[in-house]
């Protein structure tokens, strides 16, 4: 089981980096007219970066 599990899960990661359906934080670079829009999703962005996990539960408390 696990030898089909993770590989897998590595492509459900892929899809989902990809997805530009089910985002749910867009981040906006630059100043205008140069601005960059990156969609993104929370739950990964929480877990892969010690800054934006206390950004993002910084802003949770807020409500921001």
């Amino acid at each position: 089981m696990s030898k089909q599990f993770f590989p897998n899960l590595s492509q459900n990661y892929i899809e989902i980096l990809k997805d530009d359906n089910y985002y749910d934080i867009t981040i906006e670079v630059g100043n205008d007219p140069n601005v960059k829009i990156f969609r993104a999703h929370m739950i990964i962005l929480y877990y892969r970066s010690p800054f934006l996990r206390r950004t993002l539960s910084s802003n949770k408390k807020n409500d921001n």
